[in-house]
């Protein structure tokens, strides 16, 4: 099958999109190295602030193997979405919630890496486009809500649940801008594909973010019960 009617019919037809993860080799050549390009600046930021934070804080090792743990898993699960095709959640929430958002484009490296390696979800080509996504934009997003909303409705159950949603939604919005960019509509250009890669993405990605934005919720509630004085620690150098 030619690459560029295979190409249409993911425009066009919303049963033949697989999931977030840019599959391997989907993307150009000149768009892979151009996202590449764009998060490697990130990732440098993201392993200083790891290594930052466990020179300082030793014993929070464990909870950042438990926000690269639950990203993981997260955004390894992929659910049945429009007549055959699938979604899944992210996880960058909680690593965010916890360590800020320049952290989870190292850990986000790790779970993709591992993803494409072991699960065949998304690729090594793609890798840079999927951890922009995922790795930078979600959490950035995912921080800015949480700020926002904490000073706005000042309640920190409502903070943390519309901090993992808005994050979970923006990587979806990231990956369709990317796949817009790569593959604009031929009528319309970019703008066209992108509000269809956005309607396929909507359908089944709006109630995986609540369902998110409440796992989230219920991980940041047990971390605080179990994990007292790290996640009071961690509460100072939020602030």
């Amino acid at each position: 099958m030619n690459k560029k009617f295979l190409v249409m019919a993911l425009i066009l037809l919303p049963q033949s999109l697989c999931s977030m993860h840019i599959m391997e080799g989907f993307l150009p050549f000149n768009w892979a190295v151009i996202w590449w390009a764009v998060t490697i600046p990130f990732l440098f930021i993201s392993f200083r602030r790891i290594k930052i934070l466990i020179a300082d804080k030793p014993y929070l090792k464990m909870l950042i193997v438990l926000a690269g743990a639950f990203a993981f898993v997260l955004s390894a699960l992929k659910l049945p979405s429009v007549t055959g095709s699938s979604s899944h959640p992210t996880g960058v929430g909680l690593g965010t919630l916890m360590f800020g958002p320049f952290t989870m484009g190292a850990l986000g490296l790790i779970v993709l890496l591992f993803q494409a390696l072991l699960l065949a979800h998304g690729g090594l080509t793609t890798l840079g486009a999927n951890l922009f996504s995922m790795g930078v934009a979600g959490p950035l997003m995912a921080y800015a809500a949480y700020r926002v909303s904490k000073k706005i409705i000042r309640n920190r159950s409502a903070s943390i649940f519309i901090a993992a949603f808005t994050g979970d939604l923006f990587t979806y919005v990231v990956t369709s801008f990317q796949l817009s960019l790569a593959y604009p509509d031929p009528a319309g250009g970019a703008a066209v594909s992108l509000t269809k890669f956005l309607g396929i993405f909507a359908i089944t990605q709006i109630p995986i973010a609540v369902s998110e934005g409440l796992v989230t919720l219920l991980m940041m509630n047990i971390l605080s019960r179990y994990a007292i004085n790290e996640m009071k620690n961690l509460e100072e150098l939020r602030a």
